[in-house]
């Protein structure tokens, strides 16, 4: 049947397709149905055809995901989180530079993402970089298991439990360290990003699924923290760091498996090119034109006419008022129109690109507010730590004790709490309120969790007023552990986990959605360098805090022996640092204009 045959058919598109028989075998029909099972934001299957929302993608996708991300974070926090008291006993470092050592190595993991994002999305695709750096990952894993359970590789101690580790056991651990670090590099800024590619952008049903996504992918990322916490550190200190550490190897196996397992039935978004390429021909094109003058119809800017970006992977960007100077990379001069044909990227961008770096560096004041907000959260596996090592842990009036690292439970317990009650109480109450679908924006989410910082820091500073007012009312400077029950730590860990539901989801849905199409993973990855940079800057706000109170002879603030010094101070800095953050985001939160995309992906 041809269209003109046809065209008696053509009321019936609008009345019901049902009722018109001429319809059902109408080829424009078949087409725009067959059309409704793709998705329309790029993705294709693993065949590389374009994704078939009836097979891939969606909820029946990610539990794959979600049970890797699970099953690798406790094998990471399984590792990491007794890293300060391996330090310190096993390698038999002073707290100080176990502190650096530890922020250091930390600061690490979350600068390594920068490497793995840009493989992502320049070449290898999400899939391929989490499967490559996974294997890096399992073997920096196996590797710290021998060096805590091989004799010649790991630290020989005395009965005292006091340890001589030689400089090639030190090494060697830290060797394996690293590599975990750069194993993390290709899985951290990828995953959250894989697992919100599995809802098509252009479907608005599908869209809206993503925010809680997100929300249930820390839920996960905690249920792996809270088995790690809870047990593998206990394993650690009472059966042997060899199992402690080759159990969170297992599961980073189980992390493997279960990622290669739903292979069939993800969506794969095609790589776009290198990202900074495009954002350096941007500069280097808007340097060039430096001096040629703006059109004043914007509309005269170059752009690709068709809806489809220039960019694979991408879709066109509305032209923004803001960081003009940029938009001169894309004013064509008469030397662009005479030699159309072969005028060059780092001459001339389209709209879409410059938009691109506009994007960046709009993101760039939210994301160094984030820095700060990292330095209060590493706090946990650090000096609190060392807080809980003074005090008493034993549960009750029993002989068992709880191991120092263990306190983190109650941080992934206060998330677990608060994730449904964000996703199905906070977001429906605050909808009612915004008419907003997901109730805070973005900016607002994080900017609560800024404020719940502050008071975690207060909580910590106040425990340890209380913990030395002990210490010199019994003249306890010289004990090991001050009667005072750990558990008093409960109410820092609880309201950091409260802070982290409003700060890092946030902070993870909007670096999805500002960033462009095709920079997700880098955008990711520059959202996870806010905890390199913290754990950086509380490495280095305890070297400086280190160096000017330990003039003239005296303990410091943070003393191997903590009775000797003011841990409370520490807290004190980090609280009035966390308000003044909190500060200068309020004035970046109100002046921050939001991604409007057009067009579809190519």
């Amino acid at each position: 049947m041809d269209f003109a045959s046809a065209s008696s058919c053509a009321p019936g598109l609008i009345n019901s397709a049902r009722e018109n028989s001429c319809l059902i075998a109408h080829p424009l029909l078949d087409i725009m149905e067959a059309d409704d099972y793709y998705t329309k934001d790029g993705t294709v299957d693993y065949r590389k055809n374009p994704a078939d929302k009836r097979k891939t993608g969606t909820w029946k996708a990610c539990p794959y995901i979600l049970g890797n991300e699970c099953s690798e974070r406790l094998a990471y926090y399984g590792m990491s989180s007794n890293l300060m008291i391996y330090f310190t006993k096993q390698l038999n470092q002073h707290t100080a530079d176990a502190s650096r050592n530890l922020s250091n190595w930390s600061g690490t993991c979350y600068i390594m993402p920068l490497l793995g994002a840009f493989l992502a999305d320049s070449y290898l695709g999400r899939y391929w970089t989490i499967a490559s750096f996974s294997t890096i990952y399992f073997i920096g894993m196996t590797l710290l298991t021998l060096s805590a359970s091989v004799p010649g590789l790991k630290p020989t101690c005395s009965a005292k439990d006091v340890c001589q580790p030689t400089g090639t056991q030190t090494t060697v651990c830290f060797i394996a360290l690293y590599l975990v670090a750069l194993g993390t590099g290709g899985i951290k800024p990828c995953v959250s990003s894989y697992g919100a590619d599995q809802f098509d952008d252009a479907d608005e049903t599908e869209k809206n699924f993503k925010g809680s996504f997100f929300n249930w992918f820390y839920f996960s990322i905690n249920i792996g923290a809270l088995i790690a916490s809870s047990l593998l550190v206990y394993i650690q200190l009472h059966v042997g760091w060899g199992w402690g550490f080759g159990i969170p190897a297992a599961a980073m196996a189980i992390a493997v498996v279960s990622f290669f397992s739903g292979t069939r039935i993800y969506r794969y978004q095609i790589p776009g090119g290198s990202p900074l390429t495009r954002l350096c021909q941007v500069l280097v094109a808007s340097l060039r034109k430096h001096s040629v003058p703006l059109p004043a119809d914007k509309s005269q800017l170059c752009e690709v006419a068709d809806e489809t970006s220039a960019i694979v992977g991408s879709r066109k960007l509305e032209h923004t008022d803001s960081f003009s100077f940029f938009d001169k990379a894309a004013v064509e001069t008469e030397s662009d129109l005479a030699n159309e044909s072969k005028v060059s990227a780092w001459r001339l961008c389209t709209v879409t690109q410059v938009e691109e770096l506009k994007s960046i560096v709009r993101l760039l004041p939210v994301w160094a507010t984030g820095i700060m907000f990292s330095a209060v959260y590493g706090q946990m596996g650090n000096l609190f730590v060392s807080q809980a090592e003074v005090m008493d842990t034993h549960l009750g009036k029993t002989s068992f004790e709880i191991p120092e690292a263990s306190l983190t439970v109650f941080d992934t317990l206060s998330v677990i709490i608060w994730v449904p009650i964000y996703d199905t109480i906070i977001t429906p109450f605050a909808r009612k309120i915004t008419g907003r679908k997901n109730g805070l924006t973005q900016l607002q989410r994080m900017g609560i969790g800024l404020v719940i910082s502050v008071f975690a820091m207060v909580s910590a500073a106040v425990l340890e007023i209380v913990r030395l007012g002990i210490v010199k009312k019994h003249n306890l400077y010289d004990a090991e552990l001050i009667p005072i029950s750990v558990f008093w730590q409960i109410p820092q860990y609880f309201i950091i986990g409260c802070a982290e539901v409003f700060t890092f989801i946030g902070q993870l849905e909007f670096f999805y959605e500002q960033a462009p199409d095709s920079m997700r993973s880098l955008c990711a990855a520059l959202s996870l360098t806010t905890t390199a940079l913290g754990n950086y800057l509380s490495s280095f706000l305890v070297t400086i805090v280190t160096k000017a109170s330990t003039r003239g002879g005296k303990p410091g603030w943070i003393p191997d022996n903590l009775n000797y010094g003011h841990l409370d101070y520490f807290f004190w800095l980090l609280a009035a640092l966390s308000v003044l953050n909190f500060g200068v985001f309020l004035v970046i939160a109100q002046r921050y204009t939001y991604k409007k995309a057009v067009g579809i992906l190519r």
